[in-house]
C-alpha cells in the first residue's frame, strides 16, 4: 500500500518537470515492484496513473500552468482586454486536488490491479535492489551538490529585479529561463548524470558519455517506430480540422443546454475529457477551447480561472486511456517488457478504473470547492463580475 501511494504520488509530483515521468518514473516503478516481489505492471500501472491521470495536480507550479494561464488571458481578453490570468490561478485548488488523486489511485491499485495479477515469473523476475556503494552514495551527493549549484545560479539570475534570468520588461514569466525551461531541465540534467558517472568511475572520457547516451537511445527504438505510425494518424485528423469541429460543435450544445453552474462544469469536463480522446495535446486543446468557452462562461457570470480549472480535470481524467496522448505509445514499449502480447486494448483496460475513480472524485471535489466558494488560487475567484464602460 505505502509503495503504491508513493508511486502515485511521486508521478503526480513530477509533472512540475513536465513530462519527465513518463520516461523515468514509469520504468522505475517496474524495477521496484519485481525488487519487491510483486508484479512489475502493478507499479507501472499506479505510476502512469500519477503522472498521467494526476497531470494537472501538483504541490508546485509545473510548466503546464504559465502555458495554460497564457492561453486563457489570450480567451479572456476577447471579453475583457485588461484580463489576465496568473499561472497560480488554479494553485488552492490542485494543491487540494494532488492529495485526492494520490490516496484514489493508491485505493484503485490495491483494490482492482493488484488482485489481476500474480506473482511476475518472466525473465526480468531475478532484479534485485542492492544496497548503494560508498562511491554510488558520494555519486549522488556530488549530483545533489551539481543541482545546487545550478539552483544557486538560477536564483541569482531570477531574484533581483535586473538578473540576467529575467525578461525584457524585466519579468519572470516573460523571461528566458521560462521559456527555454526544456532546455534549462536538459542541461541539469544531464550535468547531474555526468557528475554521477564520473564519480563512480563509469565515465573517464568523452566518448564514454557519448556510448552513454547512446545506449539509452537504444531502449526508444519501439516507441519511434510506433510514434511514426502514430503520428501520421495524428497529421491527418489535423489537416481534416476535425478537432476544431468537434470542439466548436460541442461548445454550442453546452451552452444551448440552459443548465445552472455545477451541471454546466460537469458537462465541461466530459466535453474535455471526451475531446481528449481525439487530441492529446493539453495546450493544443486549450488554444481551441479556450476562444470559445471562456467568453461564453465570462458573460454568464463564471471567471476564466474556473473555466481553466475545470478543463484540466477533464483533460487529465482520460489521458489514461487515450491513444493519442503522446506517451501512449512509449508506456506500451515499457509494458511490453514484462507482457509481450501486451498493447493498447490492454493498457486501456487496466487504466480503466483509474479513469473513472479520478472522474468521479476529481468532479465531486469540484462540486464541494463551488458549494463552499473556496478561491481557486490567489486573486482567483469562481465568478467574474462584467466592468460597466
Amino acid at each position: 500500500m505505502k509503495r503504491s501511494f508513493v508511486l502515485v504520488f511521486a508521478g503526480i509530483l513530477s509533472n512540475v518537470a513536465s513530462d519527465v515521468g513518463y520516461v523515468l518514473l514509469i520504468p522505475l516503478a517496474g524495477i521496484i515492484f519485481i525488487a519487491v516481489g510483486r508484479h512489475p505492471v502493478i507499479g507501472m500501472a499506479a505510476a502512469f496513473a500519477g503522472v498521467s491521470g494526476g497531470f494537472s495536480a501538483n504541490l508546485a507550479l509545473g510548466t503546464i500552468d504559465p502555458l495554460l494561464a497564457g492561453l486563457s488571458t489570450e480567451a479572456a481578453q476577447i471579453i475583457d482586454p485588461s484580463y489576465e490570468v496568473n499561472p497560480t490561478a488554479n494553485y488552492y485548488f490542485m494543491v487540494a486536488s494532488t492529495f485526492v488523486i494520490a490516496f484514489t489511485g493508491t485505493w484503485i491499485t490495491e483494490k482492482f490491479i493488484a488482485p489481476r495479477f500474480g506473482k511476475y515469473e518472466g525473465e526480468e523476475a531475478s532484479e534485485q535492489i542492492e544496497s548503494l556503494s560508498k562511491l554510488e552514495k558520494k555519486g549522488l551527493r556530488n549530483a545533489f551538490i551539481t543541482f545546487l549549484v545550478i539552483l544557486a545560479i538560477t536564483l541569482i539570475g531570477i531574484i533581483p529585479k535586473e538578473g540576467i534570468f529575467r525578461g525584457p520588461d524585466s519579468g519572470i514569466l516573460s523571461s528566458p529561463l521560462i521559456k527555454g525551461v526544456v532546455a534549462m531541465l536538459f542541461i541539469t540534467a544531464a550535468l547531474m548524470g555526468i557528475v554521477y558517472g564520473i564519480t563512480i568511475r563509469k565515465y573517464k572520457s568523452d566518448a564514454d558519455i557519448v556510448h552513454g547516451m547512446g545506449d539509452a537511445m537504444k531502449s526508444l527504438a519501439i516507441y519511434y517506430v510506433l510514434v511514426f505510425f502514430a503520428a501520421q494518424f495524428v497529421a491527418y485528423f489535423k489537416w481534416s480540422n476535425l478537432g476544431i469541429i468537434f470542439a466548436i460543435k460541442g461548445a454550442n450544445l453546452v451552452m444551448a443546454s440552459g443548465l445552472g453552474l455545477i451541471p454546466l462544469m460537469i458537462l465541461f469536463i466530459l466535453l474535455a475529457g471526451l475531446i481528449n480522446m481525439a487530441m492529446g495535446s493539453a495546450s493544443a486543446k486549450w488554444a481551441i477551447m479556450a476562444p470559445v468557452f471562456i467568453p461564453m462562461f465570462m458573460l454568464l457570470g463564471y471567471s476564466p480561472e474556473l473555466s481553466q480549472a475545470v478543463y484540466r480535470i477533464g483533460d487529465s481524467v482520460t489521458n489514461l486511456i487515450s491513444p493519442m496522448m503522446s506517451f501512449f505509445a512509449l508506456i506500451i514499449a515499457f509494458i511490453q517488457k514484462y507482457d509481450k502480447n501486451a498493447g493498447i486494448g490492454t493498457i486501456i483496460a487496466t487504466m480503466l478504473p483509474y479513469s473513472v475513480a479520478f472522474f468521479v472524485v476529481w468532479t465531486l471535489l469540484l462540486i464541494g470547492w463551488l458549494l463552499i466558494g473556496l478561491p481557486l488560487g490567489p486573486d482567483a475567484g469562481i465568478y467574474y463580475e462584467m466592468v460597466p464602460k
